[in-house]
């Protein structure tokens, strides 16, 4: 099939005119990017935005799968010659994988079944009568097939291998297989036991030794912890509806007649019941255990998304001459100064920990270097000793424009050890990496943090359990996003963050980066075309993410497209001042009427985002940077009290509640009830990463090193 056939599809599953999804569909299959379509198609998708168009995506990609397993199973029964025309209108009308499975299960290639066996020795013709004379009784039928030159020495032989091919029949019957996967769905119950004799081992799984609940309302990090617990050994686990009923379905379709035990009958429910325990109760639950994973592998996945998207969106400083202080006990406090771009100036050691305390040669050093480096802002990471050498900071008694503040270190020590580092910094050992590195996230998070592996973020919840490919799918998706979002300056981006920019691939990255190394910066955005490989399609869908400053052109960095320039010089010259003049004189551009400047290939949305642009052109979209302190005097988990009132930041969220960090070097626990004063289903519509909160204290158990929050109240 072509991708515009699934259009239909989509549109009903999205709840979207079909022209939209037809129209994304071109797009993709052109070669545009989602940031692309989003931000600069607006008129063609009807305003769409990216995270429906991602949907239009992932959908489209589930059924070319979908269409390349149903070409693949009309091939092969083709090649075996059962496929009749009624099979293939079947195949071709089935709306789910389960369901196209489910009528190529009979003509399936399978390795030796009992029922192929019984079928070999003759007995099929046997199973026919069993089924269709249900009334009749069965043992003189069956004494016609004892034959021990085809290894059926007796009646009760005979009845076992029809019995068997009875059981396959019915565990391989399409309709009855939908029927007791729909009962599956809505009525298994998830059991969950220890394992003998892994008690003590297994003790942080202990809420789930005896564990019962509806399988179909288990949150994804429940049915994630028990996985996690059967993988490793601790837990055995089924998910199960009551057999009676099921089987009581089962007799529906194939029972007959009343039941005796001389009858056929009794052979047929013999065999159902077989069925259902040996073929079709594990198939289900099989099935089962592998849309519940997917689940909440999805749920999972989503959460560690938004999750990353807030981290990544996190206010940045902004280019300032930055010290950063990466705290260390026994190696010292790796220091760095960094120019307003990023770029290492100078590195130096200081002692502010036991087990060496050099605190006044500390001093000297740290004064002298903010001196000679005029520095603007000093980051602290918050790791072991963080706020040790915060405080230290803070005690220097520098001006009051240098900024002084504490810097999130997860996956700092990742970059240092990573291939990015190492390119970076060849001559430089890890600590001198790793301050770099929260210096730099300080002035720019996002452009630091695209350099890590998200999974080393620890903003997500079992990230190392759910499937590793969708994972990296989503997350990819995510930074794209963001970094597109924000935009990136062509002279000082990374080409790891050039990557990401919407047209530009990795190779096109580093050749930009090399192009600008050898000849200078660039002085607009077409000087890019002198890029070798860059071709018109990547500066269409790269150009507007890309900003120049100091470009001749002012809109080179704003987020205007180029393809639009002509719309705002026709813009200044119906008011008669210069591109340059109209940008950020909101006198002129409060006079607009967007109508008069809608052509055959511009539309209103796009004429409304110009203006917008226009009256703050470049704006960062992330939130300003400020500044954020915990409570002096608690610094670890010993001294914190019960109903203390506390500042916080959200370090993480999860479907069960968040994660707060208060100071003490230990994330403590706010449980989705504790949230707020009123019932929460989504803990993401109260609180987001990075968000700053008050929190009291209800909790502390130091044994097993937990904290327990409650914002209820604030």
């Amino acid at each position: 099939m072509k991708n515009k056939d699934f259009a239909e599809r989509i549109c009903r599953k999205l709840h979207l005119r079909k022209g939209q999804v037809e129209t994304v569909i071109d797009l993709l299959d052109e070669g545009s990017t989602i940031p692309f379509i989003a931000r600069y198609r607006k008129e063609a998708t009807g305003e769409l935005d990216e995270v429906v168009i991602l949907n239009i995506r992932d959908q489209l990609d589930s059924l070319q799968k979908f269409d390349t397993r149903m070409q693949v199973i009309l091939k092969s029964m083709t090649e075996q010659d059962c496929l009749t025309g009624e099979l293939e209108v079947k195949i071709r009308n089935a709306q789910t994988l389960s369901s196209l499975e489910d009528i190529y299960l009979p003509f399936k290639p399978k390795r030796r079944t009992r029922a192929m066996a019984a079928k070999e020795k003759g007995l099929e013709a046997l199973a026919d009568y069993i089924q269709k004379n249900q009334s009749s009784l069965v043992e003189n039928e069956a004494l016609n097939y004892v034959n021990i030159d085809k290894g059926v020495s007796s009646v009760s032989e005979a009845l076992s291998g029809a019995r068997d091919i009875i059981a396959e029949r019915i565990s391989e019957d399409s309709a009855l297989r939908s029927e007791i996967r729909g009962y599956f769905q809505k009525h298994a119950v998830l059991i969950s036991k220890v394992i003998k004799g892994k008690e003590q081992e297994g003790l942080k799984y202990m809420a789930y030794f005896e564990w019962s609940e509806n399988a179909s309302r288990s949150p994804s990090h429940r049915t994630l912890a028990i996985f996690r617990g059967a993988s490793e050994g601790f837990l055995r686990f089924h998910i199960l509806p009551g057999e009676e009923v099921s089987i009581k379905l089962i007799e529906k379709r194939y029972i007959k007649t009343g039941i005796s035990t001389n009858n056929c009958s009794y052979q047929v429910l013999t065999a159902l019941k077989d069925s259902y325990k040996r073929l079709l109760a594990p198939a289900m639950e099989t099935e089962l255990k592998n849309t519940l994973k997917e689940n909440a592998d999805a749920e999972a996945i989503r959460v560690f998304g938004e999750n990353l998207k807030e981290l990544l969106l996190e206010a940045p400083l902004g280019q300032k001459r930055v010290l950063a202080v990466d705290p260390g006990l026994r190696t010292g406090c790796k220091i760095t100064c960094l120019d307003s771009s990023g770029r290492l100036l100078k590195y130096d050691t200081i002692f502010l920990l036991p087990p060496v305390n050099r605190i006044e040669e500390a001093r000297v050093k740290m004064k002298s270097l903010i001196k000679d480096y005029d520095i603007q802002a000093i980051a602290v990471g918050n790791g072991t000793g963080g706020k040790e050498a915060l405080a230290f900071c803070r005690d220097l008694e520098l001006e009051n424009s240098i900024i002084i503040t504490s810097v999130n270190e997860n996956g700092a020590s990742v970059y240092s050890a990573s291939e990015a580092g190492r390119e970076e910094f060849p001559d430089h050992d890890l600590t001198v990496r790793g301050s770099v590195s929260i210096g730099r996230r300080l002035m720019d998070p996002l452009a630091e943090l695209i350099k890590i592996d998200p999974k080393s973020i620890g903003v997500g919840q079992y990230q190392h359990d759910v499937d590793q490919k969708a994972l990296k799918h989503s997350l990819d998706d995510v930074v794209a996003l963001c970094v597109n979002r924000v935009g990136v300056e062509i002279n000082t981006a990374s080409a790891r963050l050039l990557q990401y920019i919407s047209g530009l691939s990795g190779k096109l990255a580093s050749s930009i980066v090399k192009y600008r190394d050898e000849n200078g910066p660039f002085r607009s955005r077409t000087a890019i075309m002198s890029v070798p490989g860059m071709g018109n399609k990547s500066y269409q869908q790269s150009s507007g993410f890309i900003r120049v400053r100091g470009s001749e052109n002012p809109l080179d960095n704003s987020a205007v497209h180029p393809e639009s320039y002509r719309i705002v010089e026709k813009m200044a010259s119906d008011t008669g001042v210069a591109v340059a003049e109209l940008i950020e004189n909101n006198l002129h551009l409060k006079k607009m009427i967007p109508e008069d400047y809608i052509d055959d290939k511009i539309g209103l949305p796009t004429i409304n985002d110009i203006i917008t642009e226009l009256k703050k052109p470049g704006r960062d979209p992330r939130m300003s940077f400020a500044l954020f302190s915990f409570k002096e005097g608690v610094d670890t988990p010993d001294d914190l009290v019960d109903g203390m009132i506390l500042p916080g930041i959200i370090t993480n969220v999860t479907d069960f509640g968040a994660f707060a960090d208060i100071g003490v070097h230990q994330d403590g626990l706010i449980h989705i009830s504790q949230l707020s004063d009123r019932f929460v289903k989504n803990p993401m519509d109260i609180v987001k990463v990075n968000q700053k909160v008050t929190v009291k204290v209800i909790s502390v158990d130091l044994e097993r090193s937990r904290i327990s929050l409650s914002m209820k109240g604030f």
